[in-house]
């Protein structure tokens, strides 16, 4: 479901003023039985005024952009962890993927290390395992992560299946040499410089941790 604008109203305020002083200025001038020069040169000044507003109203509503609007990502809610993991990186795994849901838009959420799926929290795609495709693969070999702002747009969308379908943003952020944690988002251009920041810090923790236990 998309969400509404809701800065609407406030870029149409200036449109609606304008309306209501031209209608308040016509109702004066009529109801007005001596016109003299001074109120005549008032009118003048009204009507400019009120145009102005009018036309500042409907350019502000075409052409100031909108938020990007949010879907409902298809599918259920999950929390699955690979059946083999001590419980120590359970908790870490636990740990971090709820404070990624929690603060930033992701709302799907997954960590492949060493060849598996380790970790699939939030909105489920139907697929549970993950194949790397070509952008994958380019996470793991130059340890860089990458931000897909609209996913949607992307032919390599494709290789994306075990996130919900109508996935919107897409950042696949590299654990150490081993493994990507992949994050889905509801919105496209949704995360922030920080968000991605922060999303890193999260990352290395997740690898140091990882690596300890997974050798």
């Amino acid at each position: 479901m998309n969400k509404s604008d809701p800065n609407i109203t406030l870029r149409l305020l200036p449109f609606f003023a304008g309306v209501l002083g031209s209608i308040l200025l016509l109702i004066n001038r009529f109801t007005t039985l001596t016109l003299t020069a001074s109120q005549s040169r008032s009118d003048v000044v009204g009507v400019i005024l009120n145009g102005v507003l009018i036309l500042v109203g409907l350019i502000w509503h075409k052409v100031q952009p909108r938020s990007p609007d949010a879907v409902t990502l298809v599918g259920e809610q999950g929390f699955e962890f690979a059946p083999y993991l001590p419980e120590e990186i359970k908790k870490e795994l636990a740990w971090a993927s709820y404070l990624v849901l929690t603060n930033t838009v992701t709302k799907s959420l997954v960590v492949y290390y060493q060849g598996v799926v380790v970790l699939r929290r939030g909105i489920l795609g139907i697929n549970s395992q993950v194949i790397p495709g070509n952008i994958l693969e380019k996470v793991l070999a130059s340890k860089k992560p990458v931000y897909l702002v609209n996913l949607p747009l992307y032919p390599g969308r494709v290789e994306f299946d075990y996130l919900p379908e109508n996935t919107q943003g897409v950042i696949c952020q590299p654990l150490g040499n081993q493994g990507v944690l992949i994050l889905g988002a509801n919105v496209p251009r949704s995360y922030t410089k920080q968000d991605e920041n922060w999303i890193k810090g999260i990352a290395d923790k997740l690898a140091d941790t990882l690596q300890t236990y997974l050798q």
